[in-house]
């Protein structure tokens, strides 16, 4: 069974996207149709743009979500999932490849989310570390014990996860995993404090712009973020799009789940190739590629 998954935030690059606008009209249709809801000229800074730019949360996540999107839709007959899923935006991409959602609707809904989570960034000072070497039991607890907001974000493969939270509390819990026996806690150079309660006023927002939005039967399942279970039902999978934001995404969850219920081919569709390397940890031996046009 073939597992098409789709990449989130940190997987853009200057020129992505620029092969698939050379090559395809439908790209260039689609890349239209994208500067047109975005009210400013994404594939440009896509294409040009310095890193800088790119990393903008308003740009960021619709370069990401546009760069997965097209790719799909440009491989036509040959993209046939037995089953999606998608790191934290990646979801979004996902659920058009899956035909959950329109490529109109999911643009309009990343370009809600990013614009909401940037808000919500602004609020309090927050930030996002990695931590290497640890079971995800020890990072748990010892964030429960930290005074302050700090909380598993992404549970990326054994031994990595990220946690999330206010500042003072995430350094403080970087401290404590450091004495635990950490390999590694890293801060990260992110916004803020992505998938934590400190997320809960972007959630808001972006909840009513799901409920308002036309969710359609999926061609296959969803395998969510927020409960790493196989989702078929648009309501549902509704609901687990908006808890999404302030939840962590279960990524470690979601490949066991994805192998257990019978994925023998994983192909990652966008930038990178961060998704297989988490995969390979998972099972060596499984076979993963990139989604590239013949």
């Amino acid at each position: 069974m073939k597992a098409y998954v789709f990449p989130g935030q940190g997987a853009q690059f200057t020129g992505m996207g620029k092969d698939l606008y050379d090559n395809s009209d439908l790209a260039k249709s689609m890349f239209a149709k994208a500067n047109e809801i975005l009210g400013f000229d994404i594939q440009k800074i896509m294409f040009e743009g310095t890193e800088e730019e790119l990393k903008q949360t308003k740009v960021t996540q619709p370069a990401i979500f546009l760069h997965s999107t097209i790719l799909a839709a440009c491989l036509g007959d040959s993209f046939q999932p037995n089953m999606v899923a998608g790191h934290s935006l990646g979801e979004f991409s996902a659920l058009v490849a899956n035909k959950t959602l329109s490529f109109e609707d999911g643009l309009k809904l990343v370009s809600q989310r990013a614009l909401a989570m940037q808000e919500a960034c602004e609020i309090e000072p927050s930030t996002m570390a990695a931590i290497l070497g640890l079971e995800d039991d020890v990072v748990e607890k010892i964030c429960s014990e930290i005074n302050g907001v700090v909380v598993p974000a992404n549970y990326n493969c054994p031994g990595q996860l990220v946690i999330s939270g206010a500042i003072p509390a995430v350094e403080a819990a970087c401290a404590k995993l450091t004495e635990a026996g950490a390999k590694r806690a890293m801060i990260l150079q992110v916004g803020g404090a992505f998938h934590s309660p400190l997320m809960e006023p972007a959630r808001e927002k972006l909840a009513a712009a799901i409920e308002a939005t036309h969710f359609s039967n999926p061609t296959c399942p969803v395998y969510q973020n927020v409960n790493a279970q196989a989702v078929s039902n648009p309501d549902e999978i509704k609901k687990n799009l908006v808890l999404q934001l302030t939840g962590p995404v279960k990524w470690t969850q979601i490949m066991n789940n994805m192998l257990h219920d019978g994925c023998s081919e994983v192909i990652e569709v966008g930038p990178g190739k961060v998704l297989q390397g988490l995969f390979k940890k998972v099972n060596r031996e499984l076979q993963t590629s990139s989604a590239m046009l013949i």
